[in-house]
């Protein structure tokens, strides 16, 4: 995970929280950097999040020595907005396979309240 500080995810203030084969969680704060144009949680902020932990956790899924993995489709339900504070996203794994992986994303404020349920399909890619 040290390849962090060039990416959109620090741009974007979020953190990991846990980190494991069978669940990533992740914090991303609702803030100007996330918000839509009315002051809302942006829906594609969410997706980020979404993806990104999926993605985290397929990574630590394979052997980063012989495989790649990429964001296939991802779906999302926003469920409820969100102006301030800090959003929570926790990726759990559906299925581990040798060429996809599926994970379910909730994302939920600090009221514990779902915010965004999304799920994302990754593709398992050997390295040339």
């Amino acid at each position: 995970m040290e390849k962090i500080n060039n990416t959109l995810m620090k741009a974007l203030g979020i953190e990991v929280v846990a980190l494991d084969r069978d669940l990533v969680e992740m914090t991303m704060p609702v803030d100007d950097r996330t918000h839509q144009p009315a002051g809302y949680l942006h829906g594609g902020a969410s997706v980020l999040l979404a993806e990104t932990a999926a993605s985290v956790g397929a990574y630590i899924n394979v052997d980063p020595e012989l495989f790649n993995v990429f964001g296939m489709e991802i779906n999302a339900n926003h469920i409820k907005s969100k102006k301030t504070g800090l959003v929570t996203a926790q990726a759990t794994p559906l299925h581990i396979g040798r060429t996809t992986m599926v994970w379910n994303i909730s994302i939920k404020d600090e009221k514990d309240e779902l915010v965004c349920s999304s799920r994302c399909t990754i593709g398992v890619v050997p390295k040339k």
